[in-house]
């Protein structure tokens, strides 16, 4: 049983309709493609549940629904793979009693879209029952409206609780030297440019081809397609191979 744990966001983009975004349904829509047992925790404001729970319910993958007071809101523009975003409203934090008790199961994918959304406490708490696969966005994103801002000012305890860490390319460079971080198995996506896996010191690439759709929610589909191949026994550069073609199965419906 894989878990996806993360908020729901109201992703605005230019002359579309407000739609439903995050690690949660980003993820959800590989795991609907993917076909494997799994649990979904997802949260958002209540007065949003009404419009952005449904399209994820909608994918198959059974949820559970944690009422929250806050929805995260981005306004996103794409130039290519080049991604600018603005934070119109930040999310919840979830203490380790809002995670609600799951089914037994080997992977959890935690989804943060900033930095405050999964504190070292919950992390810790996660990680003495799952191994963790974790978003660098919940690192190296501050908490903060206005126009996205990466920093490195993180807590690096976290760290020690992580099994699988993905980073966006500009993540990465935040971050610095991903072998000083002292997780097993780190993850560099770079959109169309494949991925980066680290382990053991150790750098394998796996090429990726472009396509012509829009990326959001791709470094999503990445991780969880990533976890589900680790944990049908893939080793890491094969899991990212296999994270790769059902990203881009998805790119191309």
């Amino acid at each position: 049983m894989i878990a996806l744990i993360g908020n729901l966001s109201r992703d605005l983009l230019p002359g579309q309709q407000p739609r439903v975004g995050g690690g949660s349904y980003h993820g959800a829509r590989a795991l609907q493609r993917l076909r494997v047992p799994a649990r979904v925790v997802a949260r958002c404001a209540a007065y949003d549940r009404e419009e952005l729970l449904p399209p994820l319910v909608q994918l198959g993958t059974p949820v559970r629904y944690v009422p929250g007071t806050s929805t995260p809101t981005f306004s996103i523009s794409y130039d290519g793979d080049v991604r600018t975003m603005t934070v119109e409203a930040l999310g919840d934090t979830w203490a380790p009693g809002d995670v609600p008790e799951l089914p037994s199961g080997r992977w959890a994918h935690v989804a943060p879209l900033a930095r405050n959304e999964f504190p070292l406490e919950t992390i810790a708490a996660l990680a003495r029952r799952r191994r963790v696969s974790f978003d660098g966005q919940g690192l190296v994103r501050a908490a903060a409206t206005g126009p996205l801002r990466l920093d490195d000012d993180f807590d690096r305890d976290l760290l020690r609780h992580i099994w699988v860490l993905k980073l966006a390319e500009e993540e990465a460079e935040v971050v610095g030297d991903v072998r000083a971080l002292g997780v097993r198995e780190v993850l560099v996506t770079r959109g169309s440019r494949g991925a980066t896996v680290w382990v053991g010191g150790a750098a394998e690439e796996v090429p990726a081809h472009p396509l012509p759709a829009d990326p959001t929610g791709a470094g999503d589909a990445f991780a969880v397609s990533y976890i589900v191949a680790r944990n049908a026994g893939f080793g890491p550069a094969g899991a990212a191979r296999r994270a790769t073609a059902v990203v881009a199965s998805l790119l191309a419906q």
